[in-house]
């Protein structure tokens, strides 16, 4: 992009030039017209989900000059931050942009304390505005304004200001134009503007921020109640004059809604964009410049004008946990106002090498740019994982072998068996629900339980990072009909597979996807026996889904819920409760037929 700005420097004089030649424009006009376009650059992310520490991931990147690709190690809150400052440097025109989900979903680290730490994180590397994503809603509306304003109030089950009292709260502005009050007014803000005063003139940058309108579906119910989750393109296309009468010169949507491609992090091609992005795109104003988008974690830079040449949106995403960033760079003519270049590319934010499952080692290749760990942000993550330490080292058992969120051609993984066994057995005392049968979703399994080679210890940290979300055990009565209806409501025809609940061990049952909605579900068994419609059966689950949560709104339609406790809870007790080394059954409770 920069060869292209200075490129645009050197014709502006002679376009100047020309004009005078014609004799076609007065000497004030000639001054305006001489003026090189301002350069603006956006430093952009999304799906950061509270990863301070390196997360252990590795971008595959090309070599150049060949077809080969190296794996490069990527993320980490202390190396992020220095790339952002090293980003920073090359244009004092900078603004840090994110596209929801920065929160929640996150390692223990940071969700131990509520995300705390990493809003102090984003305060020091200096993000001016977020967009809402549909984990800011996990905890409910009232901790999202707390996290925005700060204080101390609990909302959660969770202690707030354990390490920072009070907590002062985000310096960034969170940006929610789609999500509406009773009222009728925003949650959040709607939009923001950033403003930088050049030798070539003023230039405005005008951005609206918002999360996919489907939220409600993926968050606990009570935590939007009283909300409204409004269409993406039409919020946004009321918004384009309103920022326009404001001076935007360029209207920048920050979205958290994406697609995926088929191509690398960093292939302009875009090639084999899909997702639910694109109708959003479709509707869109073409008026506006950059759509910085997320959701899928999946990382691409598109020009969207290939595929609606009406519609010549530069869109953007820096996958997931901070493993990327997008270096967006605008070229704003002062006179016409309006963005006459911009292109954009990701820059892997590597700094340190790991060893992976397995014991195989991702070092850092001198191939691409390393970071150094910046100071103030690292001084930030060493605090809280020091007042984390003791809980998460904490042994609580032995793996023989992984356990993980893959999923079987049926959908079950093994790591989601094991973890409605621990919420069968924490909930079938009578004290505690009766439980019957239990069910987990596969959207609530965060990540696995990695086993070293030939075996080792289990943390307490690694089930608090497969289980992050504090969600308590329910238990409500359903009857077999209900619980045919409920395994009805499973998403069968998912590709590559479907996402469909994980239930205990002593409840199997088939399914065929080619029969229509409502008879797909077969031979539905407990404890070896037939469901029986007609009969009444007490059925564990997390409050997540006890409120309907991934759209099981069946769950909505049980007895009132019999209290639990926590999930994580639940999953280390029934680990303790293994003998010897616990390794992981085969997927065996679903079967698919074809």
């Amino acid at each position: 992009m920069q060869r292209h700005t200075n490129f645009l420097s050197r014709l502006w004089p002679l376009a100047a030039a020309a004009g005078l030649l014609a004799g076609c424009s007065q000497p004030t006009r000639v001054e305006q017209a001489a003026a090189p376009p301002v350069s603006v650059q956006l430093i952009a992310f999304n799906d950061f989900h509270g990863n301070l520490e390196p997360p252990r991931v590795a971008i595959s990147a090309p070599v150049a000059g060949t077809t080969a690709t190296v794996a490069v190690p990527a993320g980490g809150a202390a190396y992020f931050a220095s790339a952002v400052k090293q980003l920073r440097a090359r244009n004092p025109n900078t603004v840090v942009v994110a596209a929801g989900d920065l929160v929640s979903a996150s390692p223990l680290v940071s969700s131990l304390f509520l995300d705390e730490p990493t809003i102090a994180v984003a305060n020091t590397v200096g993000l001016d505005f977020n967009s809402v994503g549909n984990h800011e809603f996990d905890r409910g509306a009232a901790e999202l304004l707390r996290l925005q304003n700060g204080g101390c109030e609990r909302n959660t089950p969770r202690e707030p200001c354990l390490v920072d009292k009070p907590f002062p709260g985000a310096r960034f502005r969170y940006l929610a134009a789609n999500v509406l009050r009773a009222d009728g007014g925003t949650l959040l803000p709607a939009t923001g503007m950033k403003e930088f005063s050049t030798p070539s003139g003023t230039v405005r940058i005008g951005f609206i921020g918002m999360t996919l309108r489907g939220t409600p579906s993926l968050v606990t119910p009570t935590g939007v109640a009283g909300l409204t989750f409004a269409d993406e393109a039409a919020t946004a296309n009321a918004l384009v004059p309103q920022l326009k009468a404001q001076g935007a010169d360029a209207i920048v949507v920050l979205l958290h809604e994406g697609g995926t491609t088929t191509v690398g992090y960093n292939d302009k091609s875009c090639a084999g964009l899909t997702g639910d992005i694109l109708p959003i795109l479709q509707k869109l104003d073409p008026a506006v410049d950059v759509v910085v988008s997320g959701h899928t974690h999946r990382a691409y830079i598109c020009d969207y004008g290939r595929t609606d040449p009406q519609r010549p949106f530069l869109l953007t995403s820096a996958g997931q946990y901070g493993t990327l960033l997008t270096a967006i760079d605008l070229a704003i003519d002062p006179r016409t106002r309006r963005v006459v270049a911009k292109s954009a590319d990701n820059v892997i934010v590597q700094g340190e090498g790991f060893v992976g499952a397995g014991g195989q080692r991702v070092d850092v290749t001198p191939r691409y740019p390393s970071f150094p760990p910046d100071p103030a942000v690292d001084a930030i993550v060493t605090r809280y994982v020091a007042a984390a330490a003791p809980l998460a080292q904490r042994v609580v058992g032995r793996l023989g072998a992984s356990f993980t969120r893959t999923a079987s051609d049926a959908g079950e993984s093994t790591l989601g068996d094991l973890i409605a066994d621990a919420q069968l057995a924490a909930t079938r005392p009578a004290a505690r629900g009766a439980a019957q049968v239990a069910f987990m979703n596969p959207g609530g399994v965060r990540a696995d339980l990695l086993a070293p080679a030939g075996g080792g210890p289990l943390t307490y940290g690694q089930l608090f990072s497969a289980q992050p979300f504090g969600n308590t055990l329910a238990v409500k009565t359903l009857t077999g009909a209900q619980l045919k209806a409920l395994l009805e409501q499973n998403q069968y025809t998912a590709q590559p597979t479907p996402r469909v609940l994980q239930p205990s061990a002593n409840f199997s049952y088939r399914y065929d996807a080619r029969l229509p909605e409502g008879a797909r579900v077969l031979e539905m068994r407990l404890d070896g026996a037939p469901i029986d419609p007609a009969r009444d059966y007490r059925v564990a689950m997390n409050s997540f889904l006890a409120a309907g949560g991934d759209g099981y709104t069946v769950f909505t339609r049980g007895t009132a819920p019999t209290g639990g406790g926590l999930d994580v809870d639940a999953l280390e007790a029934f680990i303790a409760g293994q003998s010897g080394v616990l390794t992981p059954s085969p997927a065996a409770r679903i079967t698919r037929l074809q």
